[in-house]
C-alpha cells in the first residue's frame, strides 16, 4: 500500500513538473520519477545567462552541481570543492560567488551568469568578450582550468568599476580581484596585463580616453629614464 502510495505521488510530482516547465526556454524536466518522490528534490527557478529556466535538484546540491550536472554548463570548474581555488566561479546579481560552496536553493529568482555568458552582452561580432580576447592577446591563459573562474571575477570587478564611475584600476587593485582565484601554471603577470588592457574596451569613452592617455604618459616617462 506504501509502496502504491510512493509511486503515485512521485508520478503526479513529475507530472506537476512537466506542466510547469512546458514551453519554458532552457528547462530541464527530471525524467526518473525516483528523484521526484524524494521530498529534499525541489524545484528551483532563476535565470540563467540572461534566460529563464527552471529546474529540478536535490536541495542538498549546490549551485555548481546544478549547472555542471542538471544544465550542462561545464564552464564553471569543479576544483577544490572548499571555496578555496575559485575555479567555480560564476556571477549572482553581478557579484563574482563561489558556486562550489552556495547551494543552489540560494539563487531562487536570482541572476546567475557562467563564464558561457561571456560569449554574448558585450561579446564582438565573433562572439568573443574583449576581456576573452585581451586574455588570447596576452597569453593568460594556459592550462585553462582556472581561467573560467579569473575572467568571472575580473570581469565582475571591471563591471562593477565601471559602473561606479572610477577611474582605470591601478595593477595592485586588479590582483585583490582576483585574489580568491588560483593558478598552478602561471605566475599572474600575464593575466593583469591581459585584465589591465581590457580596461579600456570596457569603461565608457571618457575614462578609456583618460586611462590611454596616462599609459601613453607612464610609457614615455619610463622611456626618457
Amino acid at each position: 500500500m506504501g509502496q502504491d502510495n510512493d509511486q503515485s505521488t512521485g508520478d503526479g510530482v513529475l507530472e506537476i513538473g512537466r506542466q510547469l516547465l512546458k514551453g519554458t526556454p532552457g528547462a530541464v524536466v527530471v525524467e526518473d520519477p525516483q528523484r521526484w518522490r524524494s521530498r529534499d528534490v525541489r524545484l528551483l527557478r532563476f535565470s540563467l545567462n540572461g534566460q529563464a529556466v527552471e529546474v529540478a535538484a536535490p536541495t542538498h546540491w549546490t549551485l555548481l552541481e546544478v549547472l555542471r550536472y542538471r544544465l550542462d554548463r561545464i564552464g564553471s570548474k569543479q576544483g577544490c570543492d572548499k571555496g578555496d581555488c575559485g575555479a567555480c566561479t560564476v556571477r549572482i546579481d553581478g557579484e563574482a560567488v563561489l558556486s562550489c560552496i552556495t547551494l543552489a536553493a540560494e539563487v531562487e529568482g536570482r541572476a546567475v551568469e557562467t563564464v558561457e555568458a561571456l560569449s554574448t552582452g558585450r561579446a564582438d561580432e565573433a562572439g568573443v568578450h574583449p576581456l576573452v580576447r585581451e586574455f588570447d592577446r596576452h597569453g593568460a591563459a594556459q592550462c585553462g582550468f582556472c581561467t573560467p573562474g579569473i575572467l568571472m571575477s575580473a570581469v565582475a570587478f571591471l563591471d562593477q568599476r565601471v559602473a561606479s564611475g572610477a577611474g582605470a584600476p591601478a595593477r595592485a587593485e586588479i590582483a585583490a580581484a582576483i585574489g580568491g582565484n588560483l593558478c598552478r601554471c602561471t605566475g599572474y603577470v600575464k593575466i593583469l596585463d591581459a585584465i589591465g588592457a581590457a580596461w579600456p574596451l570596457l569603461a565608457p569613452s571618457e575614462a578609456a580616453a583618460e586611462s590611454a592617455s596616462a599609459s601613453d604618459s607612464e610609457s614615455g616617462n619610463t622611456g626618457a629614464r
